[in-house]
This record gives C-alpha cells, structure tokens and sequence, in this order.
C-alpha cells in the first residue's frame, strides 16, 4: 500500500458557476414572550417554604393557606397574589412558639384556578 502526499488545494476557476442563489429577505417581528393556557387564571399562593422546597424535591402538592392544593412548577413572580391567601397572610400573627415559620415563614409558588 503506498502513500502520496495529498494534492494541494486548486485556485478558484475565473469562469462563474452555472448555478445561483438568491437570499430571501424577510423583516424579523418580535414576537411577546407567550404564556400557557390558562395564565390569566394563575395566581400565586402562600406556602411554608419548607413545603415548597419538599415537593421541589419529591414532586408531592403543596396546599396554599387557601386550601388550593397542587404541583408548584411556575415562577410565582409572573402571576399576582392569590387574594384569599393575601387576606388570610394578613390575618396571620407570628407562631408563639417561635418556631418555623416566624417572621413571615410563608413562602409562594404559583397555580391554576381563579379564587
């Protein structure tokens, strides 16, 4: 089996090729971020973090001070507070025990369903 050394690479030919390409030019639109089906519905509720941070990590429903109970998956920042939950939050007085949860404890995530 022999070897040679690889031919060097040919000049550019002067004649122009036979075939052409046209570039199609379009105006880009930006389009708004979209949101899932159902967004305008969303609120974001009240949770204990430590609740968040347990179903973040075995995929368990939390329950909102509400009563809602579902999968946190949602940033909560996108959707506005839930108004039962605000209202009982505010409602709230600070654990005598002083245990967790004091010092405003709750936390949010954000679920389906209008109050």
């Amino acid at each position: 089996m022999s070897t040679s050394p690889p031919e060097p690479p040919s000049a550019p030919s002067p004649e122009p090729s036979r075939s052409t390409t046209s570039v199609l030019e379009r105006e880009l639109v930006e389009q708004p971020q979209l949101s899932e089906p159902g967004d305008h519905e969303r609120f974001a509720h009240y949770v204990r973090k430590e609740k968040i941070m347990t179903s973040a990590l075995s995929g368990e429903p939390v329950t909102a001070l509400c009563g809602k109970v579902w999968v946190p998956g949602r940033d909560p920042q996108k959707f506005p507070v839930c108004p039962a939950c605000k209202e009982i939050y505010d409602g709230l007085r600070a654990p005598a025990d002083g245990g967790p949860g004091s010092g405003g404890g709750a936390g949010s995530g954000s679920g389906g369903g209008q109050q």
